[in-house]
């Protein structure tokens, strides 16, 4: 049988190049190689939503329409939406019975959302319990391995830590200690050259119009030192250049030459990559296209998906209360 990998998003917003690729185009390599569990996380989206939840529901049909635009395969990966499948909550409360609330308060990465969203009260107890949830994410479908970027390495392993406590308090191997794959997520700021964010209003949605892409573009930081035209420039220091990298890694000494001997405007620099992004973006468009006019073909992956979920899920969960010594029926 194939190895398993649980992974998700949440829905708070459209999908942008970040996404793009820090995680559909691993995805899509995942899927050839694993049984992939796709998941719309709006429980996890509603616990800094929760004070505006009305478009949880439009953006998760919206995402997903990106997902399968860009090439995710409902026929060979499970796509589902969290809510849908009800034992992701069971799973979360019988975790939370025995997860220490130390564990919790020292986490690194709860303390840094709160710092990035300052817009947003994410003091409450959901938030707080967020990587308990995620754990219950992960161990419902006994994934192998869960794609992370470094920074949620340590949600990781209170997953991993939770699994050694059920262990030794109910004598049972339910679960078993998820790996992390580290993804290597290149960088991509968003055009002031902040980190790329919904809430930063910066960044390019993979739904973005052609007009829309280039004057986004056209509004992108650059090398700070390169003041006129005919100044040589300093590619490392210019957000232009990392696009390159990223999106059409093959010119990157072209863009190196242009940049660094003034043979090309920043203006110009700019176009060029509008064009690259948008070349790049149109199949996605074209099959974004045919989804939206066919909502009701994401409806029935979404059917389709929750049945798959809830069929693994359901089984995880009759081996979680035979541990528990069927006190809860």
């Amino acid at each position: 049988m194939k190895k398993i990998i649980l992974s998700g998003m949440r829905p708070t917003g459209k999908l942008h190049l970040g996404h793009l690729v820090g995680a559909l185009n691993n995805w899509l390599e995942l899927q050839k190689e694993y049984q992939c569990f796709f998941m719309v996380a709006d429980w996890h989206a509603l616990m800094s939503e929760y004070k505006k939840p009305s478009e949880i529901g439009n953006y998760t049909i919206d995402n997903v329409i990106d997902w399968l635009s860009c090439g995710i395969d409902p026929k060979c990966s499970v796509v589902f939406i969290q809510s849908q499948v009800k034992q992701h909550l069971e799973l979360y409360m019988m975790l939370s019975c025995l997860v220490p609330l130390g564990w919790l308060e020292r986490c690194p990465t709860y303390k840094e959302q709160k710092r990035e969203l300052k817009t947003k009260d994410i003091s409450n107890y959901a938030f707080l319990g967020y990587p308990v949830l995620q754990s219950a994410d992960i161990l419902l479908y006994k994934a192998n391995y869960v794609p992370v970027g470094e920074d949620q390495l340590p949600h990781l392993e209170i997953c991993r830590e939770i699994v050694r406590r059920f262990k030794s308090l109910y004598k049972k191997n339910v679960f078993i200690e998820p790996q992390a794959l580290l993804t290597k997520i290149p960088k991509l700021l968003g055009i002031d050259g902040r980190k790329m964010s919904k809430s930063y209003d910066n960044a390019i949605a993979l739904s973005d119009s052609k007009e829309l892409i280039k004057k986004k573009v056209s509004r992108m930081f650059t090398d700070p030192k390169r003041i006129k035209k005919f100044d040589a420039g300093h590619p490392k220091q210019c957000n232009l250049y990392s696009y390159y990298e990223v999106f059409k890694p093959g010119m990157t000494k072209d863009v190196y030459r242009w940049c660094t001997k003034a043979e090309l405007g920043c203006t110009e620099c700019k176009d060029k990559l509008s064009q690259i992004i948008i070349e790049q973006l149109e199949p996605v468009w074209e099959k974004r296209c045919y989804f939206q006019s066919h909502k009701d073909l994401v409806m029935d992956i979404f059917r389709d998906g929750q049945e798959k979920a809830s069929k693994f899920a359901s089984k995880t969960i009759d081996e979680v209360k035979e541990a528990l010594g069927n006190g809860i029926l």
